[in-house]
């Protein structure tokens, strides 16, 4: 198997930084929803907390390094135009807007993504710097356990939504 340069880096954009991402959800999920004293020992608040400061803080590292290699490598590539005579499968955003059939993955799922991608990282840094200044803390305020959750599923939402909708249209465009 040989990958290209452009190639590698859409694997490392998607594939390792954006599901590293999306797999680290369900740790911060679990994280900031078992943190209360009912269930758990104030040594274990603290260990939880450290663990949940780290996690948050590497996920929040996942979601910057996704968009921001999506944005300046990956998307780079996808927009880049022809010129006279050249094979449009290796310009997937003119191949993707040269057929009727496929040109809705531009104009939606394209152009979609490409903006509510960069939502995840800020959700996710906003959660990171709430877990990491409120701390321990957190364990007797439910209400805000409840509203970093609902952030962090927004964040998922979104960050899978761009992956799902970038998945799909390499998917459409490289195999025409």
């Amino acid at each position: 198997m040989e990958l290209t340069y452009r190639e590698l880096w859409t694997v490392l954009h998607g594939m390792l930084f954006g599901a590293i991402y999306l797999i680290a959800f369900g740790g911060g999920i679990a994280g900031l929803y078992s943190l209360t004293p009912d269930w758990v020992t104030s040594a274990g608040i603290s260990e939880r907390i450290k663990r949940l400061k780290i996690g948050l803080w590497a996920m929040t590292a996942m979601a910057w390094l996704t968009v921001i290699s999506g944005t300046w490598l990956v998307y780079i590539w996808y927009r880049a135009k022809p010129g006279p005579g050249m094979n449009l499968g290796q310009f997937p955003r003119s191949f993707l807007l040269s057929h009727e059939n496929t040109k809705e993955w531009h104009d939606f799922g394209m152009e979609w993504k490409e903006h509510v991608a960069w939502i995840t990282p800020f959700l996710a840094t906003s959660i990171a710097y709430t877990v990491h200044i409120y701390g321990e803390k957190l364990a007797n305020h439910a209400k805000i356990r409840r509203a970093l959750l609902i952030v962090l599923i927004f964040s998922f939402v979104a960050g899978a939504a761009a992956g799902i909708f970038g998945a799909f249209i390499n998917k459409v465009a490289a195999t025409h």
